[in-house]
């Protein structure tokens, strides 16, 4: 995690240090180890440091090639070092290569190419003053962000968040009411626009060229949905996981400080848990720190006897935050001043006081097993294979497996599983209108903005449906809920200087689980077959066989009321001018009215963090321009005692708002693991 910053004046104007300065200075608490601008001629590079690899204890960017005719920022973590080291025949030892020298060297020997050989989480720029143009790229799945203005014949530029750009005054602030329209439906699949009409993102597995001459984006890598692998055994299958998948947990634990995972009892993030503790263990090095929701007071939503089972196991240090104690509303003006637009993730509030305890633990690089099931893959649609192919014994006995195992309906399995995908377009539009569309958004606001045209456009609901299982497991690895979701996590963990890292985004790994036969991700009832075979004697037998996922909406849907009912009141009940050009105020009064009898709260929180958010663009004291800093440190109850030592279990300091890097001693995964 790190901030980076890039102007290119298109109309001959030099760019300013004092402009890239203002960039650098609103993402300050994504890297508070070190500030750096270079200005040459049109082109204004800027970037703010945080210290995470060992190589980056000794890092200043941004970097410039010996000639000085290339000058790069990058917040990147690369993965497959030594084979660019190879490749590029750098004769520096390993340890002082910094990842941001090897995407410098990359670009030098293979130009615009070279995304297609890094290996790991990045996103930078290259002023390349040879050509006169500026070059950026992003990571396969977008783990790290880019975001972008564009004025043809004025102003390129780019930044890590959008209140980078915001800093600048050339920058407009006018709201793109297309994705209001996205936000309410809700319809995220749209990979590039933001809440701001004049500020785009580069989307995942994309580079771009900016010149006088104009803009070239292309996409330099894609998922092949027609690839599949065969093996001679389940054994052969579980073995390539084994390696694929403890490569890629090998890789993010690389880190000059102390590690983190969160761990929630479920099966991804278990996962992570145990093929990190026993990497760091076989290396000596200190044990990993996990943090876990836990939720007393809403048994449903408590994964407690999970989690326990792991840390039962020693070589970790647990951290647990009293989820049922917080609301979801928890410093929401704080939240969505980082997010810089409204954010459809419920439980984003979570998170977010998990990575308060990260930071209070002193630890920089937390695992996250986010979105594993969409890489690994449930694979229900091999039900629908087996109906296409008549294999009628085989549909019935994996039906009813998997209904023992999730307990639901068989028949509810069959119907969504088996038997919707080959139904006719015409019914499946029939069954769309039955169910509906968002209830709340503004009639005439829908038709001004063509809504009805873009959901035909861009809805999977809409598109011809999946029919087996890799046609399904491609679709949601190529969502665009996928960059949506790691752009929200991105920001929050920046908040407290804290880089993310996802096993599971593996480019490797998602190739690997995508090729793979339907019969390794679901048989005899058993879901992500693969994964559970390979972590046979790893994973905690009690988390790898089950069959059920705790579900946290219980928790979400009763803290929503309890603890934010004020500002549910306020924003709903009472004035609700700011929200009624684009909401039907009376509908979300009605569907706040039935959440408060029982009802469902998604709609409400939707409507709530609009308004909110509007709200706060409005307000004359509103500092989208100024610098966010860091989140505090602070001592809270919210923090819950180990349950297993019954001691507060992250200390109780008081600290700065960023932790200082430790530069001695095996307190991080080193580059040996």
């Amino acid at each position: 995690m790190s901030g980076i910053a890039a102007l290119l004046r298109l109309d001959g104007a030099p760019a300013t240090p004092a402009d890239v300065e203002r960039m650098v200075a609103t993402l300050a608490h994504r890297g508070p180890d070190g500030a750096g601008v270079w200005c040459t001629g049109p082109a204004g590079v800027g970037h703010r440091l945080l210290h995470t690899t060992p190589e980056s204890l000794h890092e200043r960017q941004p970097l410039a090639s010996a000639a000085a005719c290339l000058v790069l920022t990058a917040d990147a973590r690369i993965d497959n070092r030594a084979e660019l080291i190879r490749a590029l025949d750098l004769a520096e030892p390993a340890a002082a290569i910094t990842d941001a020298a090897l995407i410098l060297a990359a670009y030098e020997r293979w130009g615009e190419r070279c995304p297609e050989r890094l290996l790991g989480d990045f996103a930078f720029a290259v002023w390349d003053a040879r050509r006169q143009a500026l070059f950026c790229a992003r990571d396969h799945f977008g783990v790290k962000p880019i975001y972008y203005h564009h004025a043809p014949g004025r102003l390129f530029a780019l930044a890590s968040e959008i209140k980078g750009l915001l800093a600048l005054a050339e920058v407009p602030r006018g709201l793109n009411e297309t994705r209001v329209a996205d936000y309410l439906v809700p319809l995220l699949e749209d990979k590039a626009i933001t809440f701001y009409a004049s500020v785009v993102r580069l989307p995942p597995a994309h580079r771009m060229t900016v010149s006088r001459d104009g803009v070239r984006l292309e996409q330099y890598w894609a998922l092949d949905p027609g690839r599949e692998i065969r093996m001679k055994s389940d054994a052969e299958y579980a073995a390539a996981f084994r390696e694929i998948f403890t490569d890629a947990v090998r890789c993010r634990l690389r880190s000059a400080l102390p590690v983190g995972a969160m761990l929630s009892g479920g099966l991804d993030s278990s996962s992570i848990v145990c093929v990190a503790r026993r990497l760091l263990r076989e290396h000596h090095l200190a044990p990993l720190h996990t943090f876990s929701a836990i939720f007393p007071d809403v048994p449903q939503c408590d994964e407690q006897r999970y989690i326990a089972a792991l840390v039962s196991e020693g070589d970790v240090e647990p951290h647990y935050v009293r989820g049922d104690l917080l609301s979801p509303l928890v410093d929401i003006d704080r939240v969505l001043a980082h997010e810089d637009e409204p954010f459809y993730a419920p439980n984003l509030f979570l998170h977010w006081e998990l990575y308060r305890a990260a930071q209070a633990a002193g630890v920089r690089v937390v695992c996250d097993g986010v979105d594993g099931d969409t890489t690994v893959s449930h694979g229900l649609l091999r039900l629908a294979e087996l109906a296409a192919s008549g294999r009628w014994p085989t549909l019935a006995a994996e039906s009813f497996a998997l209904s023992r195992r999730l307990q639901q309906s068989p028949w509810r399995l069959l119907w969504r599983n088996a038997l919707r995908p080959f139904l006719p377009q015409r019914v499946r539009a029939t069954w769309r209108l039955l169910r509906g569309r968002s209830p709340l958004i503004n009639r005439a606001f829908a038709d001004r903005t063509g809504l009805a045209q873009r959901l035909r456009a861009l809805d999977p609901e809409r598109a011809p449906p999946p029919r087996t299982a890799r046609q399904e497991h491609w679709r949601r690895l190529t969502s665009g809920l996928v960059p949506f979701a790691l752009e929200i996590a991105d920001k929050a963990a920046a908040a407290f200087a804290i880089e993310p890292r996802y096993p599971f985004f593996d480019r490797r790994l998602a190739e690997y689980c995508l090729a793979l036969p339907s019969d390794q991700k679901l048989r005899s009832g058993f879901t992500r077959l693969v994964l559970r075979h390979a972590l046979n004697g790893i994973l905690t037998d009690a988390v790898r066989r089950r069959g059920d996922k705790s579900n946290l909406a219980p928790n979400f849907r009763r803290a929503l009321l309890h603890f934010g009912r004020a500002t549910l009141e306020d924003v709903i009940v009472g004035d609700g001018s700011v929200i009624a050009p684009w909401v039907d105020l009376t509908a979300l009064r009605q569907v706040y009215a039935r959440y408060a009898a029982g009802g469902p709260a998604l709609p409400v929180w939707t409507g709530a963090t609009l308004a909110l958010w509007l709200r706060k663009q409005r307000s004359p004291t509103h500092a989208a321009r100024s610098t966010i800093r860091p989140a505090d440190v602070t001592r809270d109850s919210r923090f819950a005692p180990d349950p297993l030592k019954g001691e507060p279990s992250h200390g109780t300091r008081e600290g700065s708002p960023h932790v200082e890097p430790r530069r001695t001693g095996t307190s991080g995964a080193e580059a040996r693991l």
